[in-house]
C-alpha cells in the first residue's frame, strides 16, 4: 500500500478558499464511503482545521489517485478545478509520511509549535477509525505520528510561549487595548480553541469575560473554571451592545454575525469601537463587517504578522523537533518496508506524484 496526500493550507490558499473545502464532522460517514467507492481509497483520513484541509489515502496503485482526489475536492467545495489545482499540494511516501509527522508536531502550522494541532490530528484519526476508514497501515501511521508529536512537545521548547491562534488573538487584543482587565470580552464558542483562548485571557488579566456556546453545559463548565459568565446563545445580540472585544471560534457551517447584526449593534452603542477576532473556518463573521465604521475585524489569516515575529523565537526548538520527527519517520518507514512493501504487487511500484 502507498500513502498519498492531497491538500491545501494557510500558505497555499486564503481563508476564503479553505472554508469552502472544510469538512463537517457529521458529513464524514458519507465522505469516507465516497472516498472508498468513487476514489478507490483502501484507507483514508481527513484533517480539516482552520488552517488546512488534507486527505490522506492508502492505495495499492497510485496511478490517477491524485487527479481523482483533486476532482473530489473541487466538487466538494464547488470550486473550479482549474482555479483550485494551483493551490493544492500532493505527494506520496516518504514525503506524505514526513508531512503528517511534521503537521502533528506543530512544525507546519501557522503558529510554529501550536498545541491544538496534536489534538486535531488525534481527532481526525479517531473519526476515520470510528467510521471504518483506517486499517493496518493508517492505524500504525497515525499512532506513530501522534507519538512523535508528544515526544517533540516533551523534549523540546517548541511549545513554549504563544503557540495557538487563540493565544495570538489575545495578544492582538492586548496590543489594541493594552489592559484587558477592564475590557468586556465575549467569547463565542467553547471548543478546544475557545478553551485555550479563555485560558490565555485569564493569564493576561481579563476579568470581564462572557462565554456563549450552543451547549449551555459546556459554557457553564468552562465559566466555572475561569470565573467567567456563561450565557445562552440567544444573548449574542445583547452582548454586542456591551462588548469591547468579541472572539468567535465556532464550527458553525453558517455565519453567526452578519453585517446587519453588527451595524445594528454599532448604531445602538453610538459607534463605540468594537474589535472582532474571527477564528472560525468556515468564517463566523461576514467579511463585509470590516467596512463598518469603528469596527475592527480580524480573521485567522490576519494574525500572520504577529505569528511571524514569534516564529523567530522558536526556530532553535524547531530544529531540535525536526531531528526527532526525522528519526520517528525513519522508524515508521523501516516498519513499512518490512511489513507492507513486500505485499505490494510489482506493477504498483511508487510513481512520481506532484
Amino acid at each position: 500500500m502507498h500513502v498519498v496526500l492531497v491538500g491545501l493550507n494557510h500558505r497555499s490558499a486564503p481563508v476564503e478558499l479553505r472554508e469552502r473545502l472544510a469538512f463537517r464532522q457529521d458529513h464524514l460517514p458519507v465522505v469516507f464511503a465516497r472516498l472508498r467507492e468513487a476514489i478507490g481509497l483502501e484507507e483514508a483520513a481527513i484533517l480539516s482545521t482552520c488552517n488546512r484541509v488534507e486527505i490522506y489515502g492508502g492505495v495499492s496503485e497510485v496511478n490517477g489517485t491524485v487527479e481523482r482526489l483533486q476532482r473530489f475536492l473541487s466538487e466538494h467545495g464547488q470550486v473550479e478545478l482549474s482555479g483550485l489545482s494551483a493551490r493544492l499540494y500532493s505527494c506520496q511516501e516518504p514525503q506524505s509520511i514526513q508531512h503528517l509527522f511534521s503537521v502533528a508536531s506543530g512544525l507546519d502550522s501557522m503558529v510554529l509549535g501550536e498545541g491544538e494541532i496534536l489534538q486535531q490530528v488525534k481527532q481526525a484519526y479517531e473519526l476515520a477509525r470510528q467510521y471504518g476508514a483506517t486499517g493496518k497501515v493508517f492505524n500504525v501511521l497515525f499512532q506513530r505520528a501522534l507519538n512523535a508529536a508528544k515526544t517533540v512537545r516533551s523534549q523540546t521548547a517548541i511549545g513554549h510561549g504563544c503557540t495557538s491562534v487563540g493565544a495570538v488573538a489575545v495578544e492582538l487584543s492586548q496590543k489594541i487595548f493594552s489592559n484587558l482587565a477592564p475590557a468586556t470580552i465575549v467569547l463565542v464558542g467553547a471548543g478546544k480553541i475557545g478553551e485555550l483562548t479563555l485560558r490565555r485571557l485569564a493569564d493576561r488579566g481579563a476579568r470581564r469575560v462572557r462565554i456563549i456556546n450552543r451547549s449551555p453545559e459546556r459554557a457553564r463548565a468552562l465559566a466555572a473554571q475561569y470565573q467567567a459568565v456563561p450565557l445562552p446563545y440567544e444573548a449574542l445580540p445583547t452582548q454586542l451592545l456591551e462588548a469591547d472585544i468579541v472572539i468567535t471560534s465556532t464550527s458553525a457551517p453558517h455565519l453567526i454575525l452578519t453585517r446587519a447584526d453588527v451595524a445594528r449593534a454599532m448604531h445602538a452603542r453610538h459607534q463605540r469601537p468594537l474589535c472582532i477576532v474571527d477564528l472560525g473556518v468556515p468564517r463566523n463573521v461576514e467579511p463585509s463587517v470590516d467596512g463598518l465604521e469603528n469596527v475592527y475585524l480580524f480573521n485567522v489569516d490576519d494574525l500572520q504578522g504577529l505569528v511571524e515575529h514569534q516564529h523567530e523565537q522558536r526556530l532553535k526548538a524547531a530544529h531540535e523537533a525536526q531531528a526527532i520527527v526525522d528519526q520517528k519517520v525513519g522508524h515508521f518507514l523501516s516498519w513499512w518496508r518490512e511489513e507492507i512493501l513486500p505485499c505490494v504487487p510489482a506493477s504498483s511500484a511508487p510513481a512520481a506524484v506532484r
